[in-house]
């Protein structure tokens, strides 16, 4: 464009370039004829890939956002993280606090290849959930009426509650029959939640067992 090439045209030349597809003779001509550098037209030829300065430029800017929060809104950071991203993180080991998340890391990079495709993809949010206990964040258990299905809630500005998909084995389907169930009305026992949420026996127990069911106070002959 500086040099006088039209503007569509230098566009059409830029994206093949940066993609390595080089230019056309027709290119050539018309850039020879606005005394555009012969070192300019062989570097167009020679680039396999080049990254757009605009895109550098957004990442940083994105990398400037994610930092910000990290520092001043820690526990919305997290929550956001914890949420967004594809590891799936077990509530279990979540709430065993710094020493047992670490312990946790600690087992997994001693198995080494040896262990499961899931665990070793674990550690990096386990990491970030050891950092978020290092910073005084705190994590609450699942509870039947406070959290959501797939989104880590943040309490306040110290405590985030777990999704109900954090349970090991209680996939998205099951946290989403939980919310959209408890919305219409509380769970009178053990029974009914198991009925109206299609929870399997197996989810109810355990559940049982992390405490989430006693600590709703449902009363239940199960």
């Amino acid at each position: 464009i500086q040099m006088g090439v039209e503007p569509s045209l230098s566009f059409t030349i830029m994206e093949s370039v940066r993609k390595g597809k080089g230019l056309k003779p027709e290119w050539e001509e018309e850039m020879r004829a606005h005394d555009v550098p012969e070192w300019y037209i062989g570097s167009c030829k020679k680039i396999k890939y080049m990254f757009p300065k605009a895109h550098a430029a957004a990442y940083v800017m994105s990398a400037i956002r994610v930092a910000w929060y990290k520092v001043h809104m820690p526990v919305a950071f997290y929550s956001a993280m914890f949420t967004v991203s594809s590891v799936g993180l077990d509530a279990e080991i979540v709430m065993r606090g710094h020493r047992g998340v670490s312990a946790e890391i600690e087992r997994i990079e001693k198995l080494g290849k040896e262990a499961s495709q899931k665990e070793q993809a674990s550690v990096a949010g386990l990491q970030l959930v050891r950092e978020a206990y290092a910073r005084g964040i705190k994590f609450l258990p699942v509870d039947l009426y406070h959290s959501e299905a797939t989104v880590w809630v943040a309490k306040n500005d110290t405590e985030i509650y777990p999704p109900f998909n954090a349970i090991e084995g209680l996939g998205d389907t099951v946290a989403k029959n939980i919310v959209r169930e408890r919305e219409k009305g509380d769970f009178i026992s053990i029974e009914d939640l198991q009925k109206r949420a299609k929870i399997s026996a197996t989810l109810i127990e355990k559940m049982r067992i992390m405490g989430i069911l006693l600590s709703c106070k449902i009363v239940s002959t199960y």
